[in-house]
């Protein structure tokens, strides 16, 4: 990608998406901070979770992540699909079988961002705990959330929580500013390394994080996570919120238009966490 944003190829689906700006009052952000998300895509919140919590979470995150790895290290070459063992790994759906993680998609910050960002009807989308170890040199795709499965609404929130410290060295997220503005990109697959939008954008910045904090971008952000180049393990978990009635698109963008739709609403790990404004508490 090259020049200005107005550049990049829609997805051919996106055919009339407009951004949502956020509106005041605000719970959790400020006003500059929903500015500066409303203008970047992005915005990194430190300390959202207590040293304890912490604790607690990343135990519980380590014991299924420990399961996904012993499964990839059973398959032909350690992979399937985009995880390897000992190198990335993705553990999905953790609400699903946890309390602690459920209670955690409720967290009052995160549900706080949700009804600042998303609006005053949200659920709980998607939940996934990445792990990337100390990896072997590869490249890295730079993709928006919304090109792997096409959410409508378009525009949905993920929060990526830190579980150790997050820097450029272990592979912290990198995004580019502004290309959340003209919703869902065309996006390739390339094999072995997923989707991606483009290579090499201009004005990409990094976002680290401390341990406990958390990294907030759009669906519509295009972004990656580098390399783990240090000795220890870059952990995240991953919480994305869609607003109530959001649906999954399923069909050949390059073929026509959709031939299928299937609701968020899984009550297992797809459940409430506002309804009219007002947080609603774990099942």
């Amino acid at each position: 990608m090259t020049g200005p944003v107005t550049t990049v190829e829609r997805h051919p689906w996106n055919t009339g998406f407009t951004w949502r700006s956020p509106r005041p009052p605000f719970r959790v952000v400020s006003e500059e901070q929903a500015a500066r998300f409303d203008r970047d895509g992005y915005l990194v919140l430190e300390d959202v979770l207590d040293p304890d919590l912490l604790a607690r979470v990343t135990a519980e995150v380590d014991r299924a992540e420990e399961r996904v790895d012993a499964f990839l290290r059973t398959q032909e070459g350690g992979r399937v699909s985009i995880a390897e063992a000992g190198a990335i790994t993705f553990a999905t759906h953790l609400v699903a079988r946890s309390p602690l993680l459920r209670s955690l998609a409720h967290h009052p910050v995160l549900v706080g961002l949700c009804a600042d960002l998303v609006g005053p009807d949200v659920n709980l989308y998607w939940d996934q705990a990445v792990y990337k170890k100390p990896e072997k040199p590869r490249r890295f795709p730079w993709h928006q959330d919304n090109g792997y499965s096409y959410v409508e609404p378009q525009q949905y929130l993920t929060c990526w929580l830190a579980l150790t410290d997050a820097t450029v060295e272990n592979g912290c997220p990198q995004v580019v500013p502004g290309v959340h503005r003209v919703g869902t990109i065309r996006h390739r697959f390339v094999d072995p390394l997923g989707f991606e939008c483009f290579t090499d954008p201009e004005g990409a910045v990094a976002a680290p994080v401390r341990a406990g904090g958390v990294v907030v971008f759009s669906s519509l952000t295009p972004h990656l996570t580098g390399p783990n180049t240090t000795d220890g393990v870059r952990k995240a978990y991953i919480l994305q919120y869609a607003p109530a009635g959001a649906r999954v698109l399923r069909g050949d963008p390059d073929a026509g238009p959709p031939v299928a739709e299937e609701p968020c609403d899984d009550p297992d790990r797809q459940f409430p966490v506002l309804r009219g404004g007002e947080p609603v508490g774990p099942g």
